[in-house]
């Protein structure tokens, strides 16, 4: 597989995330290109409050479990830092869909993406990585006690962005 692959994937990711209205973007994370979409939903369900959905996708040269968790946790406070409105944890929560692309993958990586939701106060993340050499797609899809709310719509948006896409 190639960067022509990758780019392949991010473009189809892009494409999805514009049919489901979430104006997608490229913009700098760390100094690197990075693909942004974002969305609000609000349900009644969710004990009436909105959820503002990021989306954050790179392309890296090997993705590794250091390198998954530092994105991780560089996209939670980019959401905190452009999310806006109401603070969260009053009727508003965050979630954020860091992916990581790439041919190289480290198994590891892969089961950290896949083990749990990631957590902090009011603002979660479902790291996704994107194997184009294997052409699988790996992140959680279960349903945790935090957010337990919004995992079906969370496990919905992440088939729809990522498994419906164009690995390759």
């Amino acid at each position: 597989m190639s960067e022509e692959s990758i780019r392949t994937y991010l473009g189809s990711v892009e494409r999805q995330l514009a049919a489901d209205g979430c104006q997608p973007r490229w913009d700098q994370l760390g100094g690197a290109p990075v693909l942004v979409g974002r969305r609000a939903d609000f349900r009644m369900r969710w004990m009436a409050t909105k959820l503002h959905l990021f989306t954050v996708a790179a392309a890296v040269p090997e993705i590794t479990v250091p390198v998954v968790e530092d994105f991780t946790s560089r996209v939670l406070t980019y959401a905190k830092e452009n999310k806006g409105g109401l603070p969260v944890g009053m009727q508003t929560g965050v979630a954020a869909f860091p992916v990581l692309v790439s041919d190289r993958v480290d198994p590891a990586a892969m089961a950290w993406a896949e083990e749990k939701q990631r957590n902090r106060f009011a603002y979660f993340a479902r790291p996704v990585v994107v194997d184009t050499t294997h052409r699988y797609v790996g992140f959680y899809s279960g349903t945790p006690m935090v957010g337990a709310a919004y995992a079906s719509h969370l496990v919905d948006k992440a088939n729809l962005y990522f498994r419906a896409a164009d690995v390759g």
